[in-house]
């Protein structure tokens, strides 16, 4: 098992990186969200890692991919998503490719079936399985979902800000807010300001 890897990065696109370790170069599978991330090609990398081995029924071979993530909540998240039956490892990356770690965490916890079937390749009876089984699993892990509270306090601090700018009384602003986000984990700052002013006004 190859739990991380650091070297150079000698190569990178959006779906892969070479990293030199020790004259020894490693094909990193990753998501468009860590190629995002990554350091210029020259420069030093340390990376989260887990190795896979897929074995074709039909043909009986075996396919080894080497998978890389800047950090343990995508990777954790990574695994959490290739453990439900037709999501393969390619699935999970695309859907972290599409959508970040807290955007994918959001769905799974509040149930949102069409932030999840927005990822190419994945329809609403596999949107919703995914939905199912790692909603309990995702609420229970303490850093995918802490990340998803923290998220969440940065909408609501942000909004509660914004209102009491505009001359709103924070009491009554923070319980319109608190309500609203219950409904619609999803929204931005902005579209929760717009529907809290109609809600206080």
């Amino acid at each position: 098992m190859i739990a991380y890897l650091s070297g150079i990065i000698k190569e990178k696109n959006p779906s892969s990186v070479v990293i030199d370790v020790n004259g020894i170069g490693y094909l990193v599978q990753i998501s468009l969200n860590t190629y995002s991330a990554l350091p210029d090609v020259g420069e030093s990398l340390s990376i989260h890692t887990h190795y896979s081995v897929n074995v074709d029924v039909r043909s009986g071979q075996s396919q080894h991919q080497l998978f890389g993530f800047l950090d343990e909540q995508e990777k954790e998240l990574f695994l959490l998503l290739s453990s439900v039956s037709g999501v393969s490892n390619n699935t999970a990356r695309m859907i972290l490719s599409t959508l970040s770690v807290n955007q994918v965490t959001e769905a799974i916890i509040s149930g949102d079936v069409g932030s999840i079937k927005s990822v190419k390749g994945i329809g609403p009876k596999l949107a919703q399985k995914i939905i199912t089984e790692l909603q309990d699993k995702v609420m229970k892990d303490d850093a995918l979902s802490k990340n998803y509270d923290s998220a969440n306090n940065t909408i609501k601090n942000e909004t509660l800000s914004a209102l009491v700018a505009l001359g709103f009384n924070k009491s009554a602003a923070q319980k319109v807010v608190d309500n609203l986000l219950k409904q619609h984990t999803n929204w931005s700052v902005e579209e929760l300001v717009k529907q809290s002013i109609k809600q206080l006004s």
